[in-house]
């Protein structure tokens, strides 16, 4: 990186991951450092300055005209993504945003022209790409340790959502982007990508399995539109004659269910990938290799991917280091990954997911 003397002066935009731990990861950042907080309630500010000790902004447009802001981690409900990050790229900001990054393919594509134009840096928050032991997986799939892939089954089975007297808010409806696809389909479909290249084909079938919640303090229920359920079929192409077939299963609805499992089953080989943690998205993962002789090996992270730090809250480290790849970028001017690309690719398996769970048809991507 060039520059480890100057810190790019950096605002946070959402009170939930975004303090909890963007915020958090920001103070270890040699290369960031937070300097204001947004909220659109200006009755927030003496809470929050007080809370955060950053100036606080509960004006837009204030915000991303301050010369004294380098960047800008939007972190707020998807909704208001695009908007946010399209007036912020406007005003020559650099961004880091969260995923889902908008609620639409053709949101994404336009940031995309406006950064390119503007020459900035807009990272996404795909941590699990920065997680010791999903580094370790992509080396060994990339060092061919499988041999030819015959299989691949992601299941995420999370019991988040599964109280069904949780709290009616924006999750609950499938227009402002709330939903398991958008919470975990993500991350899982940016994985998928990852490891093994594009998705070409997809057919999916979505559920609300819990159809009402209650109105924050009140008994009166409300619908929920938001899947809690998804199941997808995918077909990936890995640039070789063989498409790799993919089967994903999500949920938020799990009571007790057995978390991330990723199964890699090979000509020579399987790996699989595993966290049972409800608590904790990123502490607790395993991973397990076993070769044509079946014999079965647990394997570690080289040490060159482990953190330098940890903390109680295992997001905050791999955060940390999405931060870091995006000031890089900045520093140097050069592509950011993962950034709007990859935000691209796996929003649109989510999209291909719903237009299949209506038709009923696969759709080709």
């Amino acid at each position: 990186m060039n520059s480890k003397n100057k810190k790019l002066k950096i605002a946070i935009a959402g009170l939930g991951f975004g303090k909890k731990v963007h915020l958090e990861a920001l103070k270890d950042s040699d290369y960031l450092t937070p300097v204001a907080i947004y909220h659109y309630d200006k009755k927030q500010k003496s809470i929050l300055e007080k809370e955060t000790g950053l100036h606080f902004f509960h004006d837009w447009d204030d915000l991303i005209k301050s010369p004294e802001i380098d960047g800008i981690i939007i972190a707020t409900p998807p909704e208001s993504r695009f908007k946010f990050a399209k007036s912020a790229l406007e005003n020559n900001k650099n961004l880091l945003l969260e995923k889902p990054v908008s609620i639409s393919s053709s949101e994404i594509e336009e940031l995309q022209r406006i950064s390119l134009i503007n020459n900035l840096s807009v990272g996404v928050d795909f941590e699990y790409r920065a997680v010791p032991l999903f580094l370790q997986t992509k080396k060994l799939i990339d060092e061919n340790i499988l041999g030819d892939i015959y299989l691949v089954k992601l299941d995420w089975l999370m019991g988040s959502r599964s109280d069904p007297k949780r709290s009616w808010n924006w999750y609950s409806l499938e227009e402002k982007g709330g939903g398991v696809i958008g919470a975990l389909g993500t991350h899982a479909f940016d994985m998928l990508n990852w490891f093994f290249g594009e998705a070409i084909k997809v057919s999916g079938k979505l559920a609300t399995s819990i159809k009402k919640r209650p109105l924050p303090n009140s008994s009166d229920l409300n619908d929920v539109t938001s899947e809690d359920v998804c199941l997808a079929n995918i077909e990936i192409s890995n640039y070789s004659s063989n498409l790799i077939p993919c089967q994903v299963s999500l949920s938020s609805i799990s009571k007790n269910g057995r978390g991330f499992s990723l199964e890699i089953y090979g000509s020579e080989g399987s790996l699989i990938l595993k966290s049972e943690n409800q608590k904790d998205y990123v502490h607790g993962f395993n991973l397990k290799y076993s070769n044509n002789e079946n014999k079965i090996q647990n394997l570690t992270a080289d040490s060159s991917f482990n953190f330098e730090k940890t903390w109680t809250d295992g997001r905050i480290a791999p955060v940390l280091r999405i931060q870091n790849l995006w000031a890089e970028s900045i520093f140097n001017n050069t592509p950011v990954i993962p950034g709007l690309c990859e935000g691209l690719a796996s929003h649109k398996v989510c999209e291909a997911i719903r237009e299949s769970s209506k038709s009923g048809l696969s759709i080709k991507i």
